[in-house]
Parts: structure tokens; C-alpha cells; sequence
């Protein structure tokens, strides 16, 4: 009998996040620290965008790279930001979009990716899927970049770095000159750079820094649900400057046979939305961030997240799949460390929840402790 499966089937397993955020739809009530969604509402001004764009019959698609207006806006601020004179520029369907078509366009069995760890989940799955060879970069205990471990990592099949600044799940945020030094091992050795900068707005302690302004081998990804509210109407951005600039052609390329184009309304609505001042929602998640760092740090081993909204907590007995459970029959829904590394020693909090939450979900991972 015929096999029904493709054999990149195997190479990924359903999300562990989405199992621990479809145990939440079963629970009555439970401290929810695992899904990384913002808990506040989209602001009004955003919600009336999308209401008069859809009342104007922008229902249609889209020009496959994207809606020129948005387009427009978005590539006026990236010129301003790292002199691009001449940048290629698209529209995904979301980071994760973004993500996916550029792996499709670069990624050929064999090729190998350094991934630092802890890393965004998505990563490690698709480029094996792909048939590619993931190359982890241990960043334990603190979580910090380190250019001579990613630099004693490449080898002559290495075709792409990977940079999650701010980063999901530790929260870190890396220093220009960790980067700098990182672009200049890609430069050497003709490597690609992904940065995916998802909560580049979510920077607590001081500006956040892109590998970007350093690389001329970058792919830069930004989206705009996390900083808005908006996760559900799957919006991103990839853009390039100079000779890399047609792998976004690429992606553009992949982009009409799979997402066809990112949904239109939104697009709409987005373009005139860009300008909303998130300041108030980021101080509010600074507090967060405070709150749960400071009602942990004197039970767990934690370092100090100066980004996106998480904390990578330690496992008391460094065994975090095993804390996970126990944390769930006290009701309070972490994730295990091994679902975004090659470790199992850490579990991930996402404080994108209430205050009151919050601090309920410290009482009693302080008891466990």
C-alpha cells in the first residue's frame, strides 16, 4: 500500500505551545502564561481603520508584494532608518509568513543554519522540514549572543545565521556590538542573515538595536500584530537593501503560488494605523516585565528580560518538563524549555496577561518553588 504522508511529515511535530493553549480552552479559569498574544484590545482608532477600509470594498486582493500605500509608508521609514536607496519590500502574512517564504527561497537540502538557542520554535521545524541542517548555538546561562561560538560554527555548507532580537522565549535583546561583530563573520563568509524583529517595539530598557545596520547580506522581518494587538490579521514585512534584494523578488515569487497576498483590509487599515502612539502599551508591558521578574527573581534562577514579553525561568530541579505538569494541576500554564531548545532545563512564561494574572500566577510558582 501506497503512503499517504509526505516524509517531511515527519521532521515536525504539532506545536507545544498550541497544545498547552488548547489545554487553556479546557480549563476553568487558569493562570495563562503560555501563548504569546497581547492581552490588551486593539485600539479603537485601528478597529474604525479596518471597519471603514472593509465598508470601502477593499475586500479584493491585494498586488501580490502588497498594497502600494502600505508599501510606501513602510519603505519611507526604512530609508530613513538604514539609507536604503534601493530596497525591495513585500508584504507576508505575518512574521511567521515571512519566515516560511524566505526559508523556501534560500534553504535547499543539506544547507546548514545557525540557530542560536533558546530559539523561536518555528525555526528549528521548518528548516528541517525543508531538508536543511540545523547548527544550534548554546546562549545558556544568560542568554547573550557569543560571535565566537557563531563564528566556530560555520562551515563551507553554512547558509544562513538567524537573529530573534527581541528574543521569544528569553526576552533578551542584543548590544550593537555583539551584532556588528556577527555581520561581520556573515560578510566573511557570505552568509545570509534572517533578523526577525517581531517586538522591536517591545524594548524595555533602551532602544533596540538591528543587526541590519551592520549587514548587507540581511533579510529583515517585522510584523505588526504583537505591537497593535492585531495577531489575527497576519500581518508582516520583509524588506532588503542592495544585492540581496532579490531574494525578496523570490519570496514575492512564492508568495503567488501559496499565500496569493496578505489580508487586504488590514492592509488598509495598517497604512493609516502606523502612526498610533504604542508608548502607553509598551510602558505598561515594561511593569509587567517588572512584576514578574522581581516576584521570581528571589525563588527561581531568571534573568532580567529587556524584551518582547517573557521570562525564561529555570526548572527548580532543572527539570522543566516535570514542572510544567506540576504547574498545570495548580492551574497555572507555562511551557517546557524543549519545546524552543535543545534543553529541557527552563520553562517559559509569557506575561502578556492581566496584572491581577500576574501576580496570582507568582503566588504560586513561589509555593512550588
Amino acid at each position: 500500500m501506497k503512503k499517504i504522508l509526505a516524509d517531511r511529515m515527519k521532521c515536525i511535530d504539532s506545536s507545544g505551545i498550541r497544545k498547552v493553549f488548547a489545554l487553556a480552552a479546557q480549563m476553568k479559569d487558569p493562570i495563562n502564561f503560555s501563548i504569546g498574544q497581547p492581552d490588551f484590545d486593539t485600539p479603537e482608532p485601528i478597529k474604525r481603520e479596518a471597519i471603514r477600509a472593509i465598508e470601502r470594498g477593499a475586500n479584493k486582493y491585494s498586488q501580490t508584494a502588497g498594497d502600494e500605500k502600505l508599501l510606501t509608508k513602510i519603505g519611507g521609514g526604512l530609508k530613513a532608518e538604514f539609507g536604503w536607496e534601493k530596497q525591495r519590500l513585500m508584504i507576508t502574512s505575518g512574521v511567521s509568513g515571512g519566515i516560511l517564504l524566505a526559508f523556501l527561497a534560500l534553504i535547499n537540502p543539506g544547507d546548514e543554519v545557525i540557530i542560536p538557542d533558546p530559539y523561536f520554535v518555528m525555526y528549528k521545524h521548518l528548516v528541517n522540514m525543508l531538508g536543511g541542517k540545523c547548527v544550534f548555538v548554546d546562549c545558556y546561562p544568560k542568554f547573550e549572543l557569543d560571535p565566537g561560538k557563531i563564528e566556530d560554527a560555520v562551515t563551507d555548507r553554512t547558509k544562513m545565521i538567524i537573529i530573534n532580537s527581541p528574543c521569544n522565549p528569553t526576552g533578551a535583546v542584543f548590544g550593537g556590538g555583539q551584532l556588528k561583530e556577527i555581520a561581520n563573520i556573515a560578510s566573511k563568509n557570505n552568509i545570509i542573515v534572517l533578523s526577525d524583529e517581531i517586538y522591536e517595539k517591545f524594548s524595555y530598557d533602551g532602544p533596540c538595536e538591528t543587526i541590519v545596520k551592520y549587514c548587507d547580506k540581511a533579510i529583515l522581518l517585522r510584523g505588526f500584530g504583537k505591537t497593535y494587538g492585531v495577531t489575527g490579521w497576519r500581518l508582516g514585512y520583509a524588506a532588503a537593501g542592495g544585492e540581496i534584494g532579490e531574494v525578496i523578488d523570490q519570496m514575492i515569487k512564492i508568495q503567488q503560488y501559496t499565500f496569493v497576498c496578505a489580508p487586504a483590509p488590514f492592509q488598509k487599515a495598517i497604512a493609516a494605523a502606523m502612526d498610533y502612539d504604542v508608548t502607553p502599551i509598551v510602558n505598561a508591558y515594561r511593569k509587567k516585565r517588572d512584576l514578574i521578574y522581581d516576584g521570581l527573581k528571589d525563588k527561581f534562577e531568571i534573568v532580567k528580560p529587556a524584551g518582547a514579553f517573557y521570562a525564561f525561568v529555570k526548572a527548580p530541579d532543572g527539570q522543566a518538563s516535570k514542572f510544567v505538569e506540576k504547574a498545570i494541576t495548580n492551574n497555572v500554564l507555562v511551557i517546557p524549555g524543549n519545546v524552543f531548545s535543545e534543553k529541557d532545563t527552563h520553562f517559559r512564561i509569557s506575561y502578556a496577561t492581566s496584572d491581577e494574572k500576574i501576580r496570582k500566577g507568582i503566588e504560586i510558582l513561589r509555593k512550588m518553588a
